[in-house]
């Protein structure tokens, strides 16, 4: 190759360089543009899906494992609590003895616990209830129906409703008695 030759081959490898450059700062561009619209979507989702926090709780009706059947809307005059669980969820049997604890404290003061299992099968779920010495009523969420008008994110959460059945605490993870008997007993005042 003589000099001239090897003069008319320095550009083209320069501009190969260039367009190679320009190429990866598109890429690099709607990349971060990518990033940008799936953070901005995520956290959309999070403000208008995320859990019901408060207001007018969504009405349900929960078939109970023992053959009886609940809607929350005929339980006015009462506080409920519902609480979303399911016999695979390890920080569930942290809360179950707990549960369990305050459902008996309170059944007798107009407050009702009501567990609605999710994505269970009903052989577990009732060997669960049988292993924690679950009283209070609960029932499976067929469908998911109760735990999408309510958007649930997992298990467990517990939604505390007051006697007009207005949302006033939703609990995200595992709850104690003593949690639980603090958000309830002004709503008995």
């Amino acid at each position: 190759m003589n000099n001239e030759q090897a003069a008319a081959v320095a550009p083209q490898s320069e501009i190969k360089n260039q367009k190679s450059k320009i190429v990866l700062g598109w890429i690099a561009a709607w990349v971060v543009l990518f990033g940008l619209l799936a953070l901005v979507a995520v956290k959309l989702y999070q403000v208008t899906l995320g859990p019901v926090s408060t207001g007018g709780a969504p009405d349900f009706t929960l078939s109970t494992f023992d053959g009886g059947s609940l809607t929350l809307s005929k339980l006015r005059g009462q506080v409920v609590v519902v609480n979303f669980w399911a016999s695979w969820c390890i920080p569930c049997e942290l809360e179950a003895a707990e549960l369990e604890a305050f459902y008996r404290a309170n059944k007798d003061r107009g407050v009702l616990l009501i567990g609605v299992d999710y994505v269970d099968t009903e052989t577990e779920a009732r060997r669960y209830l049988l292993r924690y010495g679950i009283s209070y009523p609960n029932g499976p969420d067929l469908g998911t129906r109760i735990s999408q008008a309510y958007r649930i994110k997992g298990v467990p959460e517990t939604y505390i409703i007051d006697q007009d059945g207005q949302l006033v605490r939703t609990i995200i993870g595992p709850t104690t008695q003593a949690a639980l008997q603090a958000i309830v007993e002004p709503l008995l005042k």
